[in-house]
């Protein structure tokens, strides 16, 4: 069996300097960007490329890994649109969101409180497999449903009806927020109904967690997302190879914080560090060490300096 592994989206985390610094990590097949919220208008290009900047790299991070680019809303044309002008752009693919568990998002009917309406669901991938060229990969991401998972595999069907390509599931319902466990033999449920590819999403954290997840759902696709960024190596474990050192990553720290300076305004710079070495803390005792000396530092020169002296 070969793994695939992809890399998730994770709105105000996992964004494109993270996605670039997990990626020169390796052992990534595939990225998906953080979603671009479609409401009722057809978005310019400069909007696609501030979210996905891959796209002006050929649709891959700096090291190579492809991207697919996600969209979100509850309208099938104007999404259709926006997927058409994106799709020129030449991502790796175009991804549509269905398991955000956001309330604003919710609120103002996008992302898991879709999965109440299978048929609008069937409607929205239908309409953008349509829009985009026939070579390009549509895929969906969906949780287990809204409030249970009653629609479950009414949800899984539209999506395989409409044409997507693939299926990322995350193996919890938006009630379930992001609590233990994940529930992946409803994975498997789901893998066993539809036809098209199905990747397994939620709560793998170490290599015995993937390989339970693997086991219970009976996919050969995972997307890591929390796990990951608290486990640079993650990937790498998973496919047999030797992890990098804590003297690997802080080098990748050091670049990703030079990254966040060029796009994040000042006084919120220091936060997106200590939100990734929050993380990481679960993993290293190296990280916890730093965690612990920038935690009340905001000044980002003073933050630059102790990265400066952890990467050397």
């Amino acid at each position: 069996m070969t793994l695939r592994l992809l890399l998730a989206p994770m709105e105000g985390l996992l964004d494109q300097h993270l996605r670039d610094t997990l990626t020169q990590v390796g052992g990534v097949d595939l990225c998906v960007s953080e979603f671009i919220r479609i409401t009722d208008q057809l978005l310019p290009n400069r909007v696609f490329t501030r979210v996905v900047p891959e796209l002006l790299n050929g649709g891959c991070t700096p090291a190579g890994t492809p991207v697919r680019a996600q969209l979100l809303g509850s309208d099938p044309a104007c999404l259709a649109d926006n997927a058409a002008r994106l799709a020129a752009l030449g991502p790796a693919g175009i991804d549509l969101n269905f398991g955000c568990p956001a309330p604003t998002v919710n609120r103002h009917r996008g992302g898991a409180v879709l999965l109440d309406e299978p048929e609008l669901v069937h409607r929205i991938v239908a309409a953008v497999r349509r829009a985009v060229p026939v070579a390009m990969p549509v895929s969906a991401k969906m949780r287990l449903g809204n409030q249970d998972d009653a629609l479950m595999l009414d949800n899984a069907h539209a999506i395989a009806s409409a044409g997507a390509t693939e299926l990322v599931v995350h193996g919890r319902t938006k009630q379930h927020g992001y609590r233990p466990p994940a529930y992946w033999d409803r994975i498997a449920t789901i893998r066993t109904a539809i036809t098209i590819p199905v990747v397994a999403n939620g709560e793998v954290w170490t290599v015995a967690d993937a390989q339970r997840c693997l086991a219970e759902s009976g996919c050969d696709a995972l997307m890591l997302g929390r796990g990951m960024v608290a486990d640079p190596g993650l990937a790498l474990a998973l496919r047999g190879l030797s992890e990098p050192t804590w003297q690997a990553l802080a080098p990748l720290l050091l670049h990703f914080w030079q990254r966040v300076a060029g796009t994040v305004a000042p006084r919120h710079r220091a936060g997106r560090l200590k939100q990734w070495l929050n993380l990481l803390r679960r993993r290293h005792d190296e990280a916890q060490r730093l965690y612990d000396a920038v935690r009340t530092v905001n000044d980002p020169a003073q933050v630059g300096a102790l990265l400066s002296g952890a990467a050397r």
